[in-house]
Parts: structure tokens; C-alpha cells; sequence
């Protein structure tokens, strides 16, 4: 066997694989920061989690956090932080309120994952249901959908961050309102994401899983987590969609 052999094998296999997975898909719920778009593209996520550190250090609780967790790079690691020792605060709504403002001031330099959008027009075109269920704030995934023209697509089905942020992924609770508001069977349903706690969420809510990873670390990290179904890029995925593959 032959090297480009093998590859257009390996190709094949994949692609059955894939249209296994999507072809009975009738909703289709999208994470939101990885598959639709890197929402930190240009507005450093490190800088934005600085932000949130330096803030609490203002008003005098420097102590709150961990030294890990205070040079952390992800802003979402100091929120849950804060909120594990203080949930359901003022505290922690005011941080969350901040990190919602940092995610606006982020989406004019977002960069859309490549071929997401014309997925998500394809997907939608064809009748198929779309929602967003992430931990992002449903305002920013709003003005973001509304900034790429793609609002229409998800006919206002964004499940974002609330109040109550020990429901964030993985505990289902977005996916769970996203399926409730579509009339959605899970086993009819298809969750996209790029981290394991998309997939730990999709597993507690009954939906079938695929992997988006735009880097070696992420598909690990799923694969290590146990996702059965990982792409590197969402052109496979819009190729079986448009049954050209």
C-alpha cells in the first residue's frame, strides 16, 4: 500500500464516520468560542483575566485567589475561582459583569473559525434547527451572530452564561434549555465543541458529540476526555453537509 494510498483511505474512513454522525442530525447546538469563532483573537484572553485579578486586588481581596489561579491565562479560571468560594454573590456578578464587558470590547476583532459561517448558513438553509449553548455571555454570542449576518440562522436560540455559574459547562444546563426551547430530542441533536467539558456536557444531556480541534493540544485534550469524533477543521464537515462527500 501506498502512502497516498493509505491517506485516501484514512480520508474515506473519516468521512463515513462523519456522515454517520450528521446525517439524522436535526438540531445542531454550537459551542461558541472555538467552532464559531476565537473570540480572543485580538483581545489577548490572558490580558482580560489580568484584568479580573487586578480588579479584585482593588478591592483588597488579592488573598481570594491562588497564586496559580492569579497568573492563570484564562479569564473564565479566576470567575469560577471566585464564585466556588463566594457563589451566587455580589461579588461574583460584579466579575461577571466585567468579564461581559471585556467579551464586547473583544468581538470587532473576533476571528471566525474558518468555514463555520458558511456551515452554519448551510445547516441552516436545509432546515435544520441551530442554537449556541455556551459559557460565553449570551451578549456577546448575540452581537457577534448579528456583526457575521448570522442571527437568522440561530432565530434567537443563544444559551449563554447566567447568574448561576456553577451551571456552566459541564453541567448541561445550556445544552438542556437549548433542547427545550427547540423541542429537541437529544438523540436527534448534535453538540459541536472544543473542550471536554463540551463533551462531559453533551454526555449528561444525551447528545451526540464531534470534536472541534484547530491544534494538537485541543484534539488531545478531547481525546483524552473520550470524544470518539474529532475534525481539525470544519470543511469535512460542511463537505458531508452539502452531500459532496
Amino acid at each position: 500500500m501506498t502512502p497516498d494510498t493509505a491517506q485516501t483511505e484514512r480520508v474515506t474512513v473519516e468521512t463515513d464516520i462523519l456522515r454517520e454522525l450528521i446525517t439524522p442530525v436535526r438540531y445542531v447546538l454550537f459551542d461558541f468560542d472555538g467552532p464559531v469563532c476565537r473570540l480572543f483573537a485580538g483581545h489577548s484572553a490572558e490580558r482580560v483575566a489580568g484584568d479580573l485579578v487586578a480588579w479584585l486586588e482593588r478591592q483588597g481581596l488579592h488573598g481570594l485567589l491562588t497564586e496559580e489561579e492569579r497568573v492563570h491565562p484564562d479569564p473564565m479560571v479566576v470567575l469560577y475561582a471566585v464564585n466556588r468560594r463566594h457563589p451566587r454573590s455580589d461579588l461574583v456578578a460584579e466579575l461577571e459583569e466585567l468579564l461581559t464587558r471585556q467579551e464586547l470590547k473583544a468581538v470587532p476583532s473576533a476571528m471566525p473559525t474558518a468555514y463555520a459561517d458558511p456551515l452554519i448558513r448551510t445547516w441552516s438553509a436545509m432546515g435544520s434547527r441551530l442554537a449556541v449553548a455556551s459559557n460565553n455571555s449570551p451578549r456577546t454570542v448575540t452581537d457577534y451572530l448579528k456583526a457575521r449576518g448570522l442571527d437568522d440562522c440561530f432565530t434567537h436560540h443563544v444559551y449563554g452564561r447566567t447568574g448561576e455559574l456553577d451551571r456552566l459547562k459541564p453541567d448541561p444546563d445550556c445544552l438542556m434549555r437549548a433542547l427545550r426551547a427547540l423541542g429537541a430530542p437529544p438523540s436527534d441533536a448534535l453538540m459541536i465543541g472544543d473542550a471536554p467539558t463540551d463533551l462531559v456536557a453533551a454526555e449528561r444531556a444525551g447528545v451526540p458529540f464531534l470534536g472541534y480541534a484547530r491544534n494538537d493540544c485541543k484534539e488531545k485534550q478531547l481525546r483524552d476526555a473520550g470524544a470518539q469524533v474529532v475534525v481539525r477543521s470544519l470543511e469535512p464537515v460542511l463537505r458531508v453537509v452539502r452531500g459532496q462527500a
